[in-house]
């Protein structure tokens, strides 16, 4: 099959697109923008099928039937942007908004084989554990554009992120998943700062940052200095240095005596609070390995740990960003009040596991159709959580199916009203190895972006030039500590008792843009 069709195929709504509503703003309201943030719509599906059409392979010999295709595809996206318009939605192509000023008009074939400029990096010294600095970065300034830009790419991530998970819950059925779409959206981001010749173009499509309308011996590249510092914005609107705390860390090690761009080196930088870049002898493969994973646990105080393994003597590069999240409810839970109770892990098998509870007015909805209850659990002033139990008898798998499908529809609908709810306390974290999971979304995706057939002359002054391992660390943990002081006026009505007690699906999101900050899964609370 085609490989612009498979991507296609990938993206597109796997059933017909429900539950829709005019504005499908989630809950906040974001002010001053024009735009109103939502989950993925038929307007971002059109979006991304435009940006796969883009000429690849063999269909460089069929422009003219691909322009007339795409001209059709435009005004089908005109109709929507229209017909949205009571939504009082302005549309802005994402590579408008993150286009370089001075696009360059040589196709990425012709692009030079070198990186602009290069340095040299510092080699790896146990007893030096100080991060690389960081230039100073000022948010504040054209502040529309910002939030616009914002808005605009939280609708990326969120679509591919969603996808992602999709992929990743299949993978690891029956246990744990965890992952972080902002986190594997800005490590993708920081990869393609190194990619050359079709590399560079198929990064730009698989992120959704194409041009739609660049002349055709020119290649349009987005300025990814201004998006991994979009993402960096976005995820500090949630860490108010108190309650909430996102953090993201970024270390890359290449072979020793190699020299990396300055573009990869910035991009590393743009998009983490810490970064560290180091040289390592990989020789010996088995000490390069000990010495990595003692260097990553010093400087992450020992939350990241033995994350490198099977490194080889001909390894190039090893990249590992980690984000954790640590929150606290809205409402504190009262720690009397958790107890051990039966966990239901599948038909057969039940855990006794601590289950916090607390009474009090919570947004939720009953979903009959979808088998499944939706409850909306506020964290801090900028963040909430959407958790999802399938009814007693439904399957996790076909609620988690139907996520780009219901996410929208569900939170419209939520009703509030008075819940005893008990739920595991939320303490995770997981490894994801980026390329095993796009190898296990589409083998031939994992080759061309970061395996095989991928190219990355842009990243070092070494040839070739290869990405060994790209990992992504995720940390989880809430607090029953919470926000707001807890309400203990008696209430009138019996509440409605819901336990959360068997597998579950949740999400945690910024208040504002909606930006999806964790998707993942809890199977046994107790692993």
């Amino acid at each position: 099959m085609d490989m612009s069709l498979q991507l296609q195929l990938m993206l597109m709504p796997a059933s017909p697109v429900v539950d829709r509503k005019p504005d499908p703003a989630l809950i906040h309201k974001q002010p001053n923008t024009g735009c109103s943030p939502r989950f993925p719509t038929e307007l971002d599906y059109i979006f991304i099928y435009l940006c796969f059409l883009s000429p690849q392979r063999e269909l460089f010999q069929t422009k003219d039937k691909m322009q007339r295709l795409v001209s059709t595809l435009l005004v089908l996206l005109l109709c929507c942007c229209i017909s949205r318009s009571q939504a009082n939605r302005v549309y802005v192509h994402p590579f408008n908004l993150f286009a370089v000023e001075n696009v360059s008009c040589a196709t990425p074939h012709t692009q030079t084989s070198k990186p602009r400029e290069t340095h040299p990096v510092a080699p790896l010294d146990i007893q030096v554990l100080t991060s690389d600095s960081r230039d100073p970065s000022n948010h504040s300034t054209q502040r529309q554009n910002v939030t616009e830009k914002m808005v605009v790419l939280t609708t990326l991530f969120n679509s591919l992120g969603l996808r992602l998970y999709q992929a990743l819950s299949s993978k690891q059925s029956g246990t744990n998943t965890l992952l972080s779409p902002i986190n594997a959206y800005g490590s993708l981001v920081t990869f393609s700062m190194g990619a050359s010749k079709n590399t560079t173009d198929l990064f730009q499509f698989f992120l959704g940052l194409t041009s739609s309308n660049k002349p055709d011996d020119c290649a349009s590249l987005v300025g990814r200095h201004n998006v991994l510092k979009t993402l960096k914005s976005i995820n500090s609107l949630v860490d108010d240095g108190t309650k909430d705390r996102v953090t993201t860390h970024v270390w890359a090690f290449p072979r020793q005596d190699t020299q990396l761009s300055e573009d990869f080196i910035q991009g590393a930088k743009d998009f983490s609070d810490t970064s560290f870049i180091r040289g390592v002898d990989f020789s010996k493969p088995d000490e390069a390995e000990q010495l990595v994973n003692n260097f990553v646990e010093k400087t992450s105080n020992g939350k990241v740990k033995s994350i490198f393994k099977d490194l080889n003597s001909s390894s190039d590069l090893l990249f590992m960003s980690s984000f954790s999240f640590r929150g606290s409810w809205g409402t504190p839970f009262k720690p009397d009040e958790t107890s051990l109770q039966e966990f239901h892990v599948d038909e057969t098998t039940t855990v006794m596991a601590p289950l916090m509870t607390h009474t009090g007015h919570y947004h939720y909805l009953n979903d009959k159709m979808q088998r499944c209850t939706v409850v909306k659990l506020p964290l801090s002033k900028q963040s909430y959580m959407l958790l999802v139990l399938p009814h007693e008898g439904a399957s996790l798998q076909d609620v988690e199916a139907k996520l780009l499908t219901y996410m929208s529809g569900w939170q419209h609908r939520l009703q509030a009203g008075l819940l005893e709810l008990s739920l595991p306390k939320f303490s995770m974290s997981s490894v994801i190895d980026l390329r095993d999971l796009l190898t296990y979304l589409n083998p031939e995706i994992e080759a061309q972006l970061l395996g095989s057939q991928a190219e990355f002359n842009q990243l070092s002054n070494s040839k070739p030039f290869t990405i060994d391992k790209a990992v992504n660390k995720v940390l989880f943990e809430m607090s029953e500590e919470g926000a707001e002081p807890q309400d203990n006026k008696q209430e009138a009505d019996m509440p409605l008792k819901l336990s959360i007690n068997r597998p579950f699906f949740f999400a945690v999101l910024e208040g504002d843009l909606n930006a999806i900050l964790l998707l993942g899964k809890i199977t046994n609370p107790t692993l």
